[in-house]
């Protein structure tokens, strides 16, 4: 008898699993949702329905992303300690938006903010520094262990998008950011902001911040200013757009089956 069609696909969901993943019994899954479980519910294209995380039962057979077969995050963490500052970061690249910031600098603190919520990342930054004198070296000591705990985090970078690009606009303002994690630290840095000062905020920092951040992580970063006038809506956009590049940079390409995303076969630091 003629096989009656395949029942209708629950709406769809965001999930931190691409929606297009490697049946592990043939085929490539189209479509997915959230079970109550909260699994990835998916249909191959044979409809067969499928979960992610798999059932026990097939788990061995699942292409499971490269340093996730047993669901483990990937996670840096750095303290430094000068006679200027003291930092101490911890980044999970795979968490759900949880930030624990508190530098001395408020508006920093609202930009680390950003860099979780929208980048989907676990960021806990303590640090006390000598902001009596201004806000310069804890930014950069800041700076410089994010960039650091990013390097951990990523190991080897097996299996990784590598490449991010977004453009976010905050009212009248719009940056975009390009990122590769190639492990050769570039920035190019086109903000124009019209004011010297964001509440207590030098806004010259904001350079300096990703420059020190570049040069711990090994990252290839433009900015590119598109819109703007209001120097908080600015400095804001650029956050946001960083934390959702990185946020595709770091997230893994299932297609690669955990490959170095390099013709070279490396991506290293120098």
């Amino acid at each position: 008898p003629p096989r009656s069609p395949s029942p209708p696909l629950p709406p769809v969901y965001p999930t931190r699993r691409p929606p297009h993943f490697q049946d592990p019994w043939g085929g490539i899954a189209v479509g997915s949702s959230l079970s109550p479980l909260g699994r990835a519910v998916s249909r191959s294209a044979s409809g067969r329905r499928l979960l992610w995380p798999p059932p026990a039962s097939a788990a061995a057979a699942s292409p499971a992303a490269p340093g996730d077969s047993t669901g483990s995050s990937r996670i840096g963490e750095v303290k430094r300690v000068t006679k200027e500052t003291n930092v101490h970061v911890k980044i999970n690249l795979d968490g759900t938006g949880v930030a624990n910031c508190s530098t001395g600098i408020p508006f920093l603190d609202h930009m680390l903010d950003q860099l979780a919520s929208h980048g989907l990342f676990d960021v806990y930054v303590k640090a006390t520094g000598d902001t009596h004198i201004d806000d310069h070296h804890s930014n950069e000591d800041i700076a410089l262990a994010i960039g650091t705990a990013l390097l951990q985090s990523l190991g080897d970078r097996k299996g990784i998008n590598r490449f991010g690009h977004f453009t976010a606009p905050l009212d009248e303002a719009a940056v975009e950011v390009i990122l590769d994690l190639s492990g050769r630290p570039h920035l190019s840095c086109g903000l124009d902001i019209p004011t010297q000062r964001v509440g207590t905020y030098d806004t010259q920092l904001v350079e300096h911040f990703f420059q020190s951040l570049v040069n711990t992580s090994g990252m290839t970063l433009h900015i590119c200013q598109l819109a703007g006038k209001n120097s908080h809506h600015i400095i804001e956009a650029c956050f946001k757009a960083f934390a959702r590049a990185l946020r595709q940079a770091t997230e893994y390409d299932l297609r690669r089956h955990g490959t170095v995303p390099s013709s070279k076969g490396v991506l290293s630091r120098s």
